[in-house]
């Protein structure tokens, strides 16, 4: 059941692997199309660990011995490959974001397409779902997580509605949800809705707190010449991994020793953000806001 089309695959590839006897990771399992193709590029005694918190990803896993799947969120990096005895690996890839499938899925509430609970977990073990979210949250808060993880550009007002619509009767499906937004909305209709969809789940996920948990943890794994290879499709996240790339830290704030010298413990690979071709675009829409990265680490573990 491989249900993700891998975004700039042959250049994830070439990035990340170093060494076909390595060991590697793919933190964002998925579909496991990009898993498939780093198993075709290792050797006999290369390793693969997949990474990823939704249960529906099980059903990818591929029948391969040099293959350890975890099924958890990537924020966990550095406790699972401990478990499985991984002291250091020799590349981290990640595709961020929602998958294809997820977004396919009505009943996973990820898309405004379908009418289905508002749900968005990617874990569906956890207990908040969009819908507990939005009754938790004061006009406030959710301006602020409107605002900052979707650039919705009247946050305030829609937020204001949204608390006195749950007042009157709880928002718990998407058709529910839409009928408070469709009349707010500015501009493009897909585009606004799509910005509000990503702000709410971004939220539901803690998907910022998982990747500057992951990143800090990936300086800890990677062996010296190791590459950290990240895919990113909304600039929060792209930002956020340009800062730790050129500073090991994601506010980006330069650091220096004793001595003065800065510290860098990436060799950045990409100066600029990698973009897919024209023509893939045009194959896999999804692909059309990636932005890719590629460092290589220069730190003692």
């Amino acid at each position: 059941m491989s249900y993700h089309l891998p975004v700039m695959a042959q250049a994830c590839i070439d990035g990340l692997i170093t060494d076909p006897e390595g060991t590697y990771v793919d933190a964002t399992f998925g579909g496991g199309g990009h898993s498939r193709l780093i198993l075709d590029h290792l050797g006999e005694g290369g390793k693969l660990v997949g990474f990823d918190q939704d249960e529906d990803a099980l059903g990818n896993v591929p029948e391969d011995d040099r293959f350890i799947f975890v099924q958890h969120n990537f924020r966990f990096l550095k406790r699972f490959l401990k478990l499985h005895r991984i002291r250091q690996v020799d590349g981290i890839l990640a595709d961020l974001g929602v998958s294809s499938h997820q977004l396919d899925v009505p009943e996973r509430g990820f898309s405004f397409r379908f009418d289905a609970p508002l749900d968005m977990r990617m874990n569906q073990q956890q207990d908040e779902t969009a819908a507990s979210l939005l009754q938790r949250l004061n006009a406030e808060d959710l301006q602020d997580i409107l605002g900052r993880f979707g650039e919705v550009r009247n946050a305030k007002t829609l937020a204001e509605q949204l608390v006195a619509e749950q007042r009157v009767k709880p928002i718990e499906t998407i058709g529910e949800f839409l009928t408070v937004v469709d009349p707010l909305v500015r501009g493009n209709r897909a585009r606004y809705l799509a910005q509000v969809f990503q702000a709410l789940r971004i939220a539901v996920n803690d998907e910022m707190g998982a990747l500057e948990d992951f990143l800090q943890q990936c300086l800890e794994v990677l062996r010296p010449g190791g590459r950290l290879v990240v895919m990113a499709y909304h600039s929060l996240e792209d930002r956020m991994v340009k800062h730790f790339l050129k500073t090991g830290n994601v506010e980006g704030v330069q650091e220096k020793d004793f001595y003065g010298n800065i510290h860098r413990p990436f060799k950045v690979l990409t100066k600029k953000a990698v973009v897919p071709a024209k023509e893939e675009i045009e194959r896999n829409s999804r692909a059309r806001s990636a932005k890719l990265r590629i460092g290589e680490s220069q730190t003692e573990v």
